[in-house]
């Protein structure tokens, strides 16, 4: 791939902020080998009135899912699991999951019985543990109150019968930690962090980096209302959520996908273990639009859902999605921030595009995401 001419990508990322599609926007393109763009646009604290930087660091929410599917990868390829093994091997309290029978919407009562089969992580990796987000199903809002143990929140289905997205990485991130015998923090920072030189990626943010740190903002009207940042900038660690990064460190996350698990000359995963993670695992089944129980959360979602399948932590595109965007074969995932990115193996090339406000999947945030990719593919065309 030749480097980009930065001109068209920034001037579109800046008019993006000045149109208010987004309070701020943060874009990386890599290929293999290379940083080949690196831009910023808009505030990090609109408050402070304080410039977005491209070092910035985002809460990446949901694209921490497949840095947890990697670790858990790589612990498969350790020999400490078994992809099809009962996962109550590992994680004992798996052992109580139930299946939801029926629900009763007068008083919130409801009942389940045990599942068909065990889950396996086969079934947590691919969304098809019967497991789901409350926020996703109207039943699970009422019998979630937050203060359940996920193991106790009812499985809507039995294990892999069919893909719905879910909390089940926050498992995957769980048994990561007990085989590993360390937290899935340190787990990452040894085996992906370090290795890649993902120096500003983790799920603590050191005092010394908070002003690098962007604001939380949320779609008020036709504006934008802040959340500050709250004194010490960190999460529970769990597997699904929770990481702090850059668009550049993420970038180095994307080119060892393009390196088929090689960063500097280095070993970091197996190449059948890159191939699986990329490759469909649900039979060509089409993975499905979710709606979203809360508009304020999220818009229905996956693009793309009605066709596309899925990996091992990734979406993967089974038709272009636009013409002269990304190819057939491209894996994604998304945040619930309005943070994105997609591996195109076709183009060797990654794209990152971090913004930091709700609702997920929000009108603006899409034409911002749909703009960078129209602009990559044109302005980063294969050199004659």
């Amino acid at each position: 791939m030749k480097r980009p001419s930065h001109t068209a990508l920034a001037d579109f990322v800046r008019r993006a902020v000045a149109e208010r599609l987004a309070p701020g926007v943060v874009v990386a393109v890599v290929d293999r080998d290379r940083l080949l763009f690196l831009d910023a646009a808009g505030t990090r604290h609109a408050a402070a009135n304080a410039p977005l930087m491209p070092d910035a660091i985002f809460r990446i929410a949901s694209m921490t899912k497949p840095i947890t599917s990697l670790a858990a990868m790589l612990l498969v390829e350790d020999g400490a699991i078994d992809l099809d093994a009962p996962a109550s091997r590992y994680l004992a309290e798996l052992d109580r999951v139930r299946v939801l029978t029926s629900f009763d919407e007068r008083d919130g009562t409801w009942t389940a019985r045990p599942p068909s089969r065990p889950i396996t992580l086969r079934h947590l990796l691919t969304h098809t543990a019967g497991m789901s987000y409350s926020f996703l199903d109207p039943r699970l809002t009422t019998i979630d109150t937050g203060n359940m143990a996920r193991v106790d929140v009812p499985l809507l289905d039995d294990p892999g019968e069919r893909f719905t997205y879910s909390f089940a990485t926050v498992i995957v991130g769980s048994i990561v930690a007990a085989v590993s015998n360390s937290s899935l923090d340190e787990f990452c920072r040894a085996r992906i962090f370090a290795p890649l030189g993902m120096s500003d990626t983790g799920y603590a943010v050191p005092a010394e980096h908070h002003e690098r740190v962007v604001t939380m903002q949320v779609r008020d009207g036709s504006g934008f209302a802040e959340r500050p940042n709250p004194p010490v900038i960190a999460s529970r660690g769990r597997g699904d959520d929770g990481l702090f990064s850059t668009a550049e460190d993420y970038g180095r996350f994307l080119q060892l996908f393009l390196n088929l698990g090689t960063a500097a000359g280095r070993r970091v995963a197996g190449e059948e273990t890159i191939h699986a993670m990329m490759s469909d695992q649900l039979a060509a089944r089409a993975i499905g639009i979710h709606p979203a129980v809360a508009g304020a959360i999220a818009t229905p979602f996956p693009i793309g859902g009605e066709k596309d399948t899925f990996g091992f932590g990734f979406q993967i595109e089974t038709a272009p999605p636009r013409p002269g965007g990304r190819s057939v074969g491209s894996c994604s995932w998304s945040g619930i921030w309005n943070t994105y990115f997609w591996i195109d193996p076709a183009n060797e090339i990654g794209v990152v595009v971090l913004m930091q406000f709700m609702p997920a999947h929000d009108a603006g945030a899409m034409e911002v995401l749909s703009g960078v990719e129209r602009i990559v593919y044109q302005q980063l065309a294969p050199s004659p």
